[in-house]
């Protein structure tokens, strides 16, 4: 059987952190008759869980991993990813948004745009992903639609436009104004199942009127055919209008507003046709793909189910019957028994099972086509592998993974625990590419790195609860990094004689600091002073001084190696001769260089109510930071700052008892920048004492 894949709906839903996501979800899964209650919430019976499926999750009240599930709504199939608002856990948004053909933004009706809702959409922007926004929680006291309408205009520059009007607000929220049938839709019934259509209430007809108005103004910029009816004065039919939002909406350049109560079961259902009718099927959207066989060159992905197979592994998840690979396909057919490539192992793979993620269980099929996400058992991959047939070789785009900024150092406390903890890194960090995990050498201990303190704090935990792998966890370690900050000269020469044949080689050159990038090698001999053979062995010898600067023995960065003379020996000169000699160079330039130490910079934004913004300002100056802005949302404050990675840990609980719980941060990596000589003293100092002790 071929679907449609005109009636086939990929989505996102983001926001910021407690916006309503995850209730939405459960009221969306529950019309389209996924689940027969509302708040059974699941947890993983093996059926593809209800949204928050991890304990943990329900405890913190946040969502950590992007869940997947599939529903119907009148006759179009949807695929809907819930994604995390927490940028700890970004990788997760970035993987959601990259299988993503469009996205519900959730907006809080009192809290407006917030940060998350900035990052979020900033995201969304990146992939070029169209999207529709909602505003929940009009049943809140302080709940005002139209001004957080303004604000998706004002903060997020989006054309933002209202499809609905709201009847009634705070505790007398009944239904919305329906502004392109111009009907009030009201949700009756104990979980606002049974949908009434009736005449707009006399009193709110002049502002519907107006407000339609407004919304036809905006929308007809994108259909000739609707401009002309509204200049000749007559009356475009609702097909007309909704053909002219979804061109708007498709090509970023409008975003419809609808608005209601998913808490209080109000506008749901008006926003699940809006999927239906405003975002792109999977023909609509323009993915490439690299051809990784001539230097990944970009295609276009055709969509078309007679082309080879393309898709793309976005998340793993551990089920009761092994590893669960969720697939999004682009193009062509995947059936049970083909045989697939993964492109970045060049491993051949047997389709075993094939399973969608569907209405009450998870249904076994046969094949699915370009457009689809379903699930694979028992295949052996990372996130974020492309699969293809085997006659073509090609990558959805290497996904962006920022770098780790936080380590921490972890020890079992027995030997049950080893094996366990073995078992839960090995998974998390396939799981996961921000997640990094190694064993140092020098101290033997377990290094786990990630994107923040919450992330690790939560892989930690995980490991406890589903692992029973009780593990001590060592101070949180910062990833510093040296550099240099003067030109230096070095001519240093390696030799070493022992019986038989010794070892020679002599380098001269140069280090000076690199503006853009991390390392750069720039040969400049002439006349063969040192052979072409051993001129590789010079750059492996630099690289190997990178991984250890001689302040704090961290790895050195934004260093260029320049060689521009050197002599050989026609004898004792080798490939090791000359990575030593390159080594001892380093060595000495360095220390000539003025080397200084790096640490990360977060972007922290703080929000809380604003009689705690004295507090909250002080606590970001204790701490090293500098406040690039302040602004105000009604009795709310928002403070932007940037502060050292170093000083932010334990910053939860002290904001906590500053502001009696009512505010929260969020913060991600920013940018690297020298640390005062103060703290660079104190740091060397730990060092030196950290290596007397070994």
């Amino acid at each position: 059987m071929k679907r449609d894949l005109q009636k086939v709906r990929n989505i996102g839903i983001s926001a910021h952190i407690d916006s309503g996501k995850t209730t939405l979800t459960e009221r969306i899964l529950f019309y389209t008759q996924r689940i027969h209650a509302i708040h059974e919430v699941r947890g993983k019976d093996g059926v593809g869980a209800t949204m928050d499926s991890m304990e943990l999750e329900r405890e913190r009240g946040i969502t950590i991993q992007s869940a997947a599930t599939f529903c119907s709504w009148k006759g179009y199939d949807i695929n809907i990813i819930d994604t995390p608002g927490h940028v700890d856990f970004t990788i997760e948004v970035e993987r959601a948004l990259r299988v993503l053909d469009g996205a519900v933004l959730i907006l809080c009706s009192v809290g407006g745009v917030q940060s998350q809702s900035i990052t979020v959409n900033r995201q969304m922007t990146r992939y070029r992903v169209p999207r529709i926004a909602f505003v929940n929680k009009c049943d809140r006291t302080g709940a005002n639609p139209f001004r957080v309408t303004q604000q998706l205009r004002d903060k997020l520059g989006l054309n933002a436009v209202m499809l609905q009007l709201p009847i009634g607000l705070e505790a007398d929220l009944e239904g919305v104004i329906d502004l392109v049938t111009m009907k009030a839709v009201y949700f009756d019934g104990d979980q606002g199942e049974k949908i009434r259509l009736e005449e707009i209430p006399q009193s709110l007809r002049a502002e519907a009127e107006a407000k339609r108005e407004e919304m036809l103004d905006a929308v007809s910029m994108f259909s000739d055919e609707l401009m002309e009816v509204i200049l000749e004065e007559g009356t475009p039919t609702e097909e007309m209008i909704n053909t002219a939002i979804r061109r708007g909406t498709l090509a970023l350049e409008l975003t419809p507003v609808l608005m209601g109560s998913a808490y209080k079961n109000k506008g749901v259902q008006s926003l699940l046709d809006a999927v239906n009718a405003y975002l792109p099927n999977p023909t609509e959207v323009e993915n490439t793909a690299l051809d990784l066989d001539n230097n990944e060159a970009e295609m276009r992905v055709t969509n078309n189910p007679d082309d080879p197979l393309i898709a793309l592994a976005f998340k793993l998840e551990e089920g009761r019957y092994g590893q669960l690979t969720y697939l999004r396909t682009y193009q062509g057919m995947i059936r049970k028994g083909d045989t697939i490539v993964n492109s970045r192992t060049g491993k051949k793979v047997k389709v075993g099972r094939l399973v969608r993620m569907h209405a009450d269980q998870m249904e076994e099929i046969e094949e699915a086509g370009s457009g689809d996400i379903i699930a694979l058992f028992g295949i052996d991959c990372a996130s974020g592998d492309t699969f293809c047939a085997e006659n073509i070789n090609m990558s959805m785009s290497s996904m962006h993974v920022p770098a780790p900024v936080i380590s921490l150092a972890i020890k079992p406390v027995d030997n049950k625990a080893q094996v366990n903890m073995s078992k839960a890194l090995n998974r998390f960090s396939k799981e996961d590419p921000t997640f990094k995990t190694f064993v140092d050498h020098e101290t033997n201990e377990t290094i786990i790195s990630g994107m923040g303190e919450l992330h690790l704090d939560v892989y930690i935990e995980r490991m406890k609860r589903e692992y029973k792998a009780e593990v001590e966890v060592g101070a949180p370690r910062v990833a510093y990094r040296e550099t240099i900050t003067h030109r230096a000269d070095f001519n240093y020469t390696h030799k070493k004689q022992t019986g038989g044949s010794g070892q020679f080689g002599r380098v001269a050159g140069y280090l000076e600091p690199l503006e853009e990038g991390e390392y750069e090698f720039v040969d400049s001999i002439v006349g063969g002073a040192i052979p072409r053979e051993y001129i590789p062995s010079c750059d492996k010898g630099f690289q190997k001084s990178l991984e250890k600067g001689k302040l704090t023995g961290s790895p050195v960065t934004g260093v260029r190696a320049v060689i521009n003379d050197g002599s050989y020996h026609p004898v004792d000169s080798s490939d090791i001769a000359f990575q030593l000699a390159a080594i001892g160079g380093f060595k000495d330039a360095y220390a000539k260089a003025a080397p200084v130490i790096m640490e990360p910079i977060m972007k922290v934004a703080v929000e809380g109510p604003s009689e705690f913004q004295g507090g909250v300002m002080g606590s970001i100056n204790q701490r090293r930071g500098v406040i690039v802005g302040t602004f105000e949302e009604g009795n709310y404050t928002v403070v932007e700052a940037e502060v050292p990675l170093a000083e932010m840990f334990g910053y939860s609980t002290v904001l906590r008892s500053l502001t009696q719980g009512k505010a929260e941060f969020t913060m991600e990596f920013a940018t690297y920048k020298q640390v005062p000589k103060s703290v660079a003293e104190e740091l060397i100092k730990a060092y030196e004492q950290e290596k007397k002790n070994k």
